[in-house]
């Protein structure tokens, strides 16, 4: 099965359900899975990838805001949009893929001008905690191309 279909999948029950307080500990539980499973290289425990404190913080937020729902939803969205791009925005657009992360080149060039593509060889889907230098490098230098 086509990997991104398996992470829709991941995606659609919680995003109705996660967010909620009554639901913290099955939130907590399924955002620490998705931790672990998508940092690169994959870890034994989630916090062998992502500190503790940034964990259960990043966790929090998504708790007490109420938005672990609507995070996720992005994800199922996209994954049920097919067909809708007819032609790609004129919005310079840049990607970066990090180890492990989305094969995502064929969906990215459906809606969008890709004007800066980069790959890296560390890093997972959460770029910013795991390789911010290479995150941040990255972005300046495709809004470099832009001024």
């Amino acid at each position: 099965m086509d990997r991104v279909v398996q992470v829709a999948q991941l995606v659609h029950v919680p995003a109705h359900s996660a967010g909620s307080g009554a639901e913290a500990v099955g939130q907590l539980a399924w955002l620490v899975e998705k931790f672990k499973e998508w940092t690169f290289p994959t870890a034994d425990l989630p916090e062998m990838a992502i500190d503790r404190d940034v964990l259960l913080t990043n966790v929090m937020l998504y708790w007490l805001t109420g938005t672990g729902g609507s995070a996720a939803q992005f994800y199922y969205e996209n994954m049920h949009a097919q067909g809708r791009h007819t032609q790609p925005a004129v919005t310079p657009t840049g990607v970066a893929v990090f180890a492990q992360d989305l094969p995502i080149r064929r969906y990215a060039q459906r809606g969008n001008t890709i004007t800066h593509w980069s790959e890296f060889d560390r890093g997972g889907h959460f770029a910013a905690l795991e390789a911010p230098d290479l995150l941040t490098a990255d972005i300046r230098a495709f809004f470099r191309t832009l001024r």
